[in-house]
Formats: C-alpha cells, structure tokens, sequence
C-alpha cells in the first residue's frame, strides 16, 4: 500500500495525425490495413477473462465491399449472459477495493498503447468494419479514445476531490463508492470511441460491467477489448458479450443486480430499454442509473448575413463526413433565399469533387453506410423525394449496392418545411433543405426549434452578431451542442462535453466530468471527536 495525495498527469488532447503523402504513418496503415484483409478472425465473448465460443455466429463484413469477410463473431445466449453478470459481480469487490490511482494507471495505459504500438490496428480494424475514411477512424479510434482515457481519469481526480466542509471538532467526508450492482454497456456501431468510452467510465470509478457491442462493429471492438486486457484490466471488470439486441439485453435489464445502463443508439431502443427498467423497478436491488445519447435530427441554421462559401462547407463536411453516420451529423438546413442559390452552387462544386469508393484509398472521402437495412432506408427515402411534389432532389441521389452499400451524398430541397426527411432521422449522407423567406428569419427559428423531437446539435452561421443572439436564445433548447460558424459535428472531449435533450438522450455529457457523476453513489461519513455526554440542550434550562 502507498500512501500520498496522487495527481494524474495533466490531460492534453491527442494530437491528430495527417496520414500525409509519403509519411511513415501512412505506410505504416497501409500496411496493417493490408494485413487485416488478408486474413479472417473468428471473435469469441469474452466473460471473466475467459475466451467463450458459443457456435452461435454472425458474419463480419466490410461495408464497402460486403463480399469480403473479415471474419465471425460468436454470439451469446441467455446462459453466456448469466455468466457474465455473474463474473461482472465476482469482480465486483477487489476492483472496488483497489486504490483509485492503480484502476486509473490501468486506464492511462490504454492511453498511452493506443498513442503508440495499437494505434495502427485500432485505425485499420475501424476502417475496415464501419468504412470509415482515415481522418475519420484517426479522430474516433484512435484520438478520441485516447482522449477519453485520459481526461477521464483526470475527471475522476476531480471528482474523488470533492469535499464537504467539517465544523469544529467534526470530520466530514465524502465517500464517491461505485453503484450498487453491474453496469451494462451498450455501444453503437459508428464510433469506436463511444465503445471504449461506454464500459471503461464506469469502470474507472469501480464499477464492473457487461458490455454489449454493436453487432456491426464487432471487429473492431474485438481489438479494443484486447487492448483493455493488454493494459492490465482485471478479469470480469468488463466483459465482452456480442450478441442480438434481445437476447443479451432482456435478461440483463432483468436482473435484480442492475445498477446501470450506458447506452448510445437508436431512441427507439432506449425508450424500450427505460420501459422495461421502469416495469421491473420493484425487482431491483437499487434504482438503476439510466444514461443513454440517443438520435438526432440535427440543423445548420443560415441568417442572411453568413458566407456562403463558409456555409457549403460546413454543410459538406457537416452532413456528409462518414457519410452522415454520425448522431450530430447536419441533416436538415434552413437557407435564406438571398443565398440559396450561391450555396447550392458551391454545394454542387464541391461535391462534384468528393470521391466516394473503399477507403482503403486515401483519396475518398466517402465511404459505404454501415449494412444493407441502412442502404435500403436511405434509397427508399431518395425515392420518395424525387416522386414527391413537396420535394425535389437537388444534388446527387445515387445508390448502389452492388459490391458496397453505397449512398452518393445527397442534397434534397423541402418545399414544405415539415416535409418527412425534414423531420426523420435517417443516419446517412442525406441533407435536406428548405429555403425561407429572409424576412422570415424569426418565424424561421421557431419552425426549427419545432419541427424535430430530438435536440443533440445545431449550427447557426451568421456574421450579424443581434442574428446570433438571437438564435441562441430561440434555439436555447433544441440542441445540447450549438456551434456558431461552424458545422455541428467534431465535438472534442474536454472542450465540448457531448450530450442533448428531449428525444436526444438524457444530456450527461460525455467528456466531461458530469459523466462520471453518475457512475458513482457518494456516502456521507461524520466523525464526531467529542461526543456530547449529557442528552439536555441549553433551550430546556428555563420556561
């Protein structure tokens, strides 16, 4: 046992690299990218540190070319689920016991592997199973991740530091004791980042954890987890467990040691998830903690004094960047009619110069959406634009899906402002616009603020600075992350805490310390030096 007031290095966000012509770094991807397509890997769960292969499993695909497999993934059953809480439980106590400094070393680690000798696979594993281009999978994989390892631990310093204040001949003290129970992970498929952010939260501030990945990332997550164990996490402290979405949560959020769930995904889902918790809330051994990011129908908001060169480009990179794969991403623009047709212009000449294809090539800047089901939601609703009178395909539209499912970028003007993609999340590389009238730029605010259920992030892009105001006040909250000037994507842990409201998710804000709040249960502990020895107070000594 060591003893000191521990301080954890000061975080510095990860530096992103360029991947430039010619560099080391990009030879070095290369490489790795090569050697993964060359070679198939069959994942097993991993439960209590221990490989479980069920013989149950699912295919894992590049989605540009879904012809090509990198490999399987063993799925769990109701009995793999029971043991991994059952492991997740085991591990409970001496991970809990250990010292804060140690579980945090572990986790700087993983840091500090990922900026090093795993960054390369990291990168190439991601780019592979979700397409993503090389900027994009260097961001998520591999700075993003590193990012979380180590503001978070600096976040759980902070908040370990939180002390109340003690009277004279009194101690008081604040106990930050891990939840009551397992937290259970589920991870989406579209950043990895969010997979290695979701269990490993929890578990900094001693929690154990069932993690459920996406069935669509697999593969990549299947190397993250490596790197968990590489860095010298305890077994059962996470434990891996792919499966079908039912399967593996239905008894999971029926088990009376829940104590958490860490989700990002569909809001569908959620809100199936919290109807469950709250139906079984008798059941449990302590009210479940629900933290979930959830969907978006994000927007980018033009006043009539914004550039609208800057505005095409946000719009390019906002709404098309891993092909709108991205819960922040721009999906639906309001474009005063005094510019319109600039940007629609630059909007054309811009994207006749984006290169869709494997990403593989570093000169694409788009790859494939993530699986057949997506490609298909997407294609229908370009479909039913072009057949809409309310609706008009304006730029690109293309799909096809015959060696990858891919989604040209697609730009689609809505003459009725509620038109259906003004208002659907679609999850992929479809921006809708509609055009209103300048002198309508209040009326306007109201519309967006109204039109969508959810409020994750929004953009406004005006040089009027009474225009900017006004926009943040009006659309106060119809977006967890507002930007001005800028697209709504790219938030940065320890600069932009991520997270919206209403059908968004519950605003916890991932990459700040407000996350970590809500993976622990503070205990008050009062020491009294000097006990009273006589029951009387002064007040009784007289009429």
């Amino acid at each position: 046992m060591t003893h000191g007031s521990f301080q954890t290095p000061l975080p510095k966000n990860e530096p992103v690299r360029a991947y430039a012509p010619g560099s080391d770094e990009k030879r070095r991807l290369k490489a790795e990218l090569k050697r993964l397509s060359g070679e198939t890997v069959e994942v097993p769960l991993i439960i209590g540190g221990q490989e479980v292969r069920t013989g149950n499993t699912a295919p894992m695909v590049m989605p540009h070319d879904h012809s090509h497999q990198l490999g399987v993934f063993h799925q769990a059953g109701p009995d793999e689920v029971a043991a991994a809480i059952d492991a997740a439980t085991k591990a409970k106590a001496a991970w809990a016991a250990m010292p804060w400094e140690e579980r945090a070393a572990i986790f700087l680690r993983v840091g500090e592997m990922l900026a090093t000798s795993h960054r390369d696979v990291l990168n190439a594993s991601t780019m592979l199973n979700q397409s993503k281009t090389v900027h994009q999978a260097e961001i998520d994989a591999a700075c993003e991740t590193i990012d979380f390892m180590r503001f978070n631990v600096h976040y759980a310093e902070r908040l370990y530091a939180e002390q109340p204040e003690s009277s004279a001949g009194l101690w008081n003290r604040l106990e930050h004791r891990p939840l009551d129970g397992f937290v259970f992970a589920i991870s989406p498929f579209n950043f990895t980042s969010i997979a290695a952010n979701l269990p490993s939260a929890p578990a900094m501030l001693g929690n154990t954890v069932v993690w459920k990945p996406a069935s669509t990332s697999v593969y990549s997550n299947y190397f993250l987890m490596k790197l968990f164990q590489a860095a010298g996490l305890p077994d059962g402290v996470v434990n891996f467990v792919p499966g079908r979405g039912g399967t593996v949560g239905n008894p999971v959020v029926a088990d009376r040691r829940l104590a958490g769930i860490h989700f990002t995904g569909s809001t569908q889902v959620f809100r199936g998830i919290w109807s469950s918790i709250g139906q079984n809330i008798a059941g449990y051994g302590q009210y479940p903690r629900i933290v979930g990011e959830t969907g978006g129908k994000d927007f980018v908001f033009v006043h009539a004094s914004a550039d609208s060169e800057e505005v095409a480009a946000g719009l390019v990179r906002g709404a098309f960047e891993y092909q709108g794969q991205k819960c922040s991403a721009a999906s639906r623009a309001y474009v005063p009619k005094s510019l319109w047709g600039d940007v629609r212009d630059r909007l054309a000449a811009m994207l006749s110069e984006v290169r869709m294809g494997d990403v593989a090539d570093f000169r694409n800047f788009v790859g494939a959406v993530i699986d057949q089901k997506s490609f298909d939601e997407k294609k229908q609703a370009i479909e039913a634009a072009r057949a809409s009178s309310d609706a008009e395909v304006v730029l690109g539209g293309e799909c096809d899906d015959s060696v990858g499912w891919f989604v040209q970028p697609t730009v689609i003007q809505a003459l009725d402002p509620r038109y259906d993609t003004m208002e659907r999340e679609l999850f992929g590389p479809v921006l809708t616009v509609h055009v209103y009238e300048d002198a309508a730029f209040e009326e306007t605010l109201e519309l967006c603020d109204t039109t969508s259920e959810y409020a994750l992030t929004g953009a406004v892009f005006a040089t009027d600075r009474a225009a900017v105001r006004k926009a943040t006040d009006v659309l106060r909250f119809a977006a967890g992350n507002f930007y001005v000037n800028d697209k709504p994507t790219g938030a940065v842990v320890g600069q932009q805490p991520f997270g919206g409201s209403r059908a968004s998710g519950t605003n916890d804000k991932a990459g700040s310390i407000l996350n970590l709040m809500r993976w622990v249960s503070p205990r008050t502990i009062k020491e009294n030096f000097l006990p009273p020895r006589d029951w009387k107070y002064p007040f009784l000594g007289e009429e």
